[in-house]
């Protein structure tokens, strides 16, 4: 297996074809997997709000208090969950796609002052029509970082995907013990986006664009 990290991509802006753009880069091949950062999809999705654009309710004004984060903010992340599983100490909520992490994933950085990012609003949507456009019997990952329960930092996680199957089922397999395997299932849209996500780097890296050659996986 050989990762490709796609350089050259110019900073998103809504309404970009990344397809197109990716394509210019690199010389895809059938089986290759693409993995993409949710934020340059939203971007090109425009999914950038105003701050000064919310309306905090009561609701918000209080979780504000407790969490110390702007009304406003909360507000958007409100706005963006089907439930809020915590209030506080942060927001633990899950997102109208069914995607459960702090804040709904919103965005605060490298989108400028008083702006925020929004996830993609289907992202599983978005991974399929970037798919489509590809022209490849490729597979597309759209990725996110997620903190994970009892565990510091952050990792990489998928939260769209198309063309690959999500879990691998172990189920029914032989262990080297010939003892059979009864619940496993291997997370691989994860584990992939997780090793995309040691390639991006983080903050300002700008290297948004993974492609995995040579994996095997579950379609």
């Amino acid at each position: 297996m050989q990762g490709y990290l796609i350089y050259g991509l110019p900073i998103i802006k809504k309404s970009d074809d990344i397809a197109s753009l990716v394509k210019s880069l690199f010389d895809f091949q059938d089986g290759d997997v693409l993995c993409l950062a949710s934020t340059i999809v939203a971007k090109s999705e425009g999914r950038f709000r105003k701050l000064e654009d919310y309306h905090p309710s009561d609701r918000a004004k209080a979780i504000a208090q407790n969490t110390g984060k702007d009304p406003r903010f909360v507000q958007a992340v409100l706005d963006e969950s089907a439930d809020v599983l915590l209030d506080e100490p942060f927001l633990l909520v899950q997102t109208r796609f069914g995607h459960v992490g702090v804040n709904a994933g919103i965005d605060q950085s490298n989108v400028g002052a008083d702006r925020i990012l929004l996830l993609p609003e289907d992202p599983t949507g978005s991974a399929e029509r970037l798919r489509a456009k590809l022209g490849k019997d490729c597979a597309v990952i759209i990725t996110d970082t997620c903190g994970r329960p009892f565990r510091s930092g952050v990792a990489g996680v998928a939260i769209g995907w198309a063309g690959i199957a999500p879990l691998r089922d172990w189920r029914g397999m032989r262990d080297l013990h010939d003892k059979v395997l009864e619940i496993t299932l291997e997370a691989i849209v994860d584990e992939i986006a997780a090793m995309a996500n040691l390639l991006m780097g983080e903050a300002g890296d700008g290297t948004p664009a993974v492609v995995f050659r040579g994996l095997q996986y579950p379609s």
